[in-house]
């Protein structure tokens, strides 16, 4: 990573910092977007006070624009783009029939579009290094999750969209990777958008149990170096896309069981036997 120039989108916070952090310290050049400048800037701070070289790039990936400008300011400014990391992304918690269709609509723009937009404006400079193209997708792109049908059919989108473009440039040089971090303690369940499309505010689930974002990102750094095609992150990932794969009937009910015990489960008490803990 020495020198190689990094870009990350949704770097504010979370698993993007993490990730800002970790490929910076192994020598990286790093470029951050993010819709929020003040929090964009915090971690600019942040990366700079680390000695980590860094470019801060107000972004709202699911702008088509704003993709084309953070390309062409990251040329302008170090000459080529050597890994980019999709990592922008937002969640949803609200059953299919409660939810309001622009939430869903919101999610997929920057969970999937964002992903399109930010790869195609890069892939040019990608090309000329041999670079990668990852993006940070999630066990809810192997499984569908109940409540979650706009960010699972995100992730769907970008997993399918990622195994296109690897077979694509299977004789071009660049480098693909889609991972998936399975359940990491980050802000995503806090931003998560309820039915009306207002803000969750706090995560259902409890967040010290997961694996940490700095862990996570330093996975991500390890599968980039060795160029691997997939990264599935946690016991509990692994096993619930192996499962799934084999199982899909009864990993309906398992996975049912599990999100409707969460807390203010979105289900309403829909199974009895779910709500006394069957």
């Amino acid at each position: 990573m020495q020198d190689k120039v990094v870009i990350i989108t949704g770097a504010s916070s979370g698993i993007g910092r993490a990730l800002a952090e970790v490929f910076g310290k192994a020598g990286a050049k790093i470029v951050v977007t993010g819709r929020n400048e003040a929090n964009l800037l915090e971690t600019s701070r942040q990366l700079a006070a680390q000695g980590i070289d860094n470019l801060p790039v107000v972004a709202d990936v699911s702008v088509e624009a704003d993709n084309q400008r953070m390309a062409d300011e990251t040329v302008r400014h170090y000459g080529r783009v050597d890994v980019l990391i999709n990592n922008a992304g937002i969640s949803m918690r609200a059953l299919f029939e409660d939810v309001e269709l622009d939430v869903i609509r919101k999610v997929m723009d920057i969970n999937f579009y964002g992903t399109l937009y930010a790869t195609k404006f890069c892939l040019p400079h990608l090309l000329k290094t041999g670079g990668s193209v990852v993006g940070i997708s999630s066990i809810a792109g192997f499984r569908g999750l109940p409540a979650r049908a706009g960010y699972s059919a995100s992730k769907f989108a970008v997993n399918g969209f990622l195994e296109v473009l690897r077979t694509e440039m299977l004789h071009r040089g660049v480098h693909v990777l889609t991972a998936c971090p399975g359940f990491t303690a980050s802000n995503i369940r806090n931003t998560a958008l309820t039915a009306d499309g207002s803000v969750q505010g706090e995560s259902p689930r409890d967040e010290g149990n997961m694996m940490t974002a700095e862990e996570c990102a330093a996975h991500i750094l390890k599968a980039v170096q060795k160029r691997k095609k997939h990264l599935i992150l946690t016991r509990q990932g692994k096993l619930t896309v192996f499962l799934n794969k084999w199982f899909p009937g009864w990993m309906d009910k398992v996975v049912y069981n599990v999100m409707a015990k969460e807390k203010d489960s979105p289900f309403r008490g829909q199974n009895a036997e779910v709500r006394k803990g069957g």
